[in-house]
């Protein structure tokens, strides 16, 4: 049986300065920005906002200064997270990039991969998208049917990917696909390119959601041709690089901070003389901050080398968990007869996440999936 551990984590001295620091940027940029566009704001797209925060050397900033990054401590760029996403500054155009694309190409990219997409990427002129799901291959991640066809110095790429965040505005992509012969082994076979979306025979159809935001895409690829150069890391070792990633995507601020925004304006109006608001704000206090700890004790380990892929899922299960009930919460709270019709920041901020919160679930691996890696993990299936 595999224990999982979450150590406390001690963040790096005189890191007050830098919370600090960019603390005053994040409410300067988000200075003017209604109430409800500040809430998951992880997923809001500003590209003016994306290069700003390049301009400062922000992005990419625990990457070698020779990519355009800034070699600061992954600690370091944990604050900076938090600190973006608990103002609600709309960081969703290098989201993506800044978090695992860049960190892919470090790992596993050509040189010359490198010297053409990270600097870029690092001004927040260059976003990336991930193209994992597909239809009937979600949370099976392993059953992809897209392929890839050798045809002397390019591929020929053909198939479908879904519930792809931003690829109607990202530039690269990096596709999980097949490569080899189909055989029983579903994890084999499989490698990772980097798709330039702006390629002939590339369709992105945006699926429109309940808000009336169009975050998620349908991608087609008819033919499309991929030079050799783009295969990321090594033919076959797809399955490996993959999900090597999703430790770094399933354990950061964001998977409990997309509902900060709400928490935030039900502080704003709760009533002293109200017992059971005082008490849900304890709760809900209390909660935060064990995951906070938790999510910190991950970011450690990640930046140690380790790979706690276990405490990721972890992470992000109770993190979920604990962001969609948020709304729910703060509506039973909310006066009798209170419409979520209201103009007010609290009511306005409630309606956009009781819409949207039950999609936070699916992005990154959803609750079974997530459930079943701890299961593994601990040696019960």
């Amino acid at each position: 049986m595999t224990a999982f551990a979450f150590e406390p984590a001690s963040l790096p001295a005189g890191i007050g300065a830098w919370r600090h620091e960019v603390r005053a940027f994040a409410a300067a940029g988000v200075a003017g920005l209604g109430a409800e566009r500040r809430a998951n704001s992880w997923a809001v797209f500003d590209a003016d906002f994306s290069r700003a925060l390049g301009a400062r050397g922000w992005i990419g900033l625990t990457w070698p200064r020779r990519y355009g990054g800034a070699e600061r401590s992954a600690l370091e760029r944990y604050v900076l997270l938090e600190e973006l996403l608990a103002a609600g500054a709309p960081v969703g155009a290098h989201w993506i990039a800044d978090r695992q694309s860049g960190p892919a190409l470090l790992r596993y990219g050509s040189e010359a991969q490198r010297e053409r997409f990270l600097p870029a990427i690092a001004r927040g002129e260059c976003y990336f998208c991930i193209g994992m799901s597909e239809p009937g291959a979600g949370s099976d991640l392993a059953a992809v049917r897209t392929r890839a066809e050798r045809c002397g110095d390019h591929w020929r790429l053909n198939g479908q990917k879904l519930w792809t965040t931003h690829a109607q505005r990202a530039h690269v992509m990096i596709a999980l696909v097949r490569t080899g012969a189909e055989s029983g082994k579903r994890h084999e076979g499989l490698s990772q390119f980097l798709v330039d979306l702006r390629s002939p025979g590339v369709t992105v159809r945006p699926i429109v959601d309940l808000a009336g935001e169009a975050h998620f895409n349908e991608v087609f690829f008819d033919d499309v041709v991929v030079p050799h150069e783009m295969l990321l890391g090594s033919e076959g070792q797809g399955w490996a690089q993959c999900t090597s990633e999703l430790a770094l995507e399933r354990s950061g601020p964001e998977r409990y901070l997309s509902s900060h925004a709400l928490f935030v304006e039900f502080l704003r109006r709760a009533r002293a003389d109200s017992q059971a608001e005082r008490i849900e704000v304890g709760r809900i206090s209390a909660e935060l901050w064990t995951l906070r700890q938790m999510s910190l004790s991950v970011a450690a380990r990640l930046a140690a080398g380790e790979d706690p892929a276990l405490e990721a899922a972890i992470v992000k299960d109770l993190g979920n968990a604990f962001e969609q009930s948020l709304p729910r919460r703060v509506q039973a709270l909310l006066d009798e007869g209170e419409s979520l019709e209201g103009d007010s920041a609290l009511v306005r901020v409630l309606a956009l996440l009781l819409q949207t919160a039950p999609s936070f679930s699916l992005r990154g691996g959803t609750r079974e999936i997530l459930r079943g890696i701890v299961a593994r993990g601990l040696g019960l299936r």
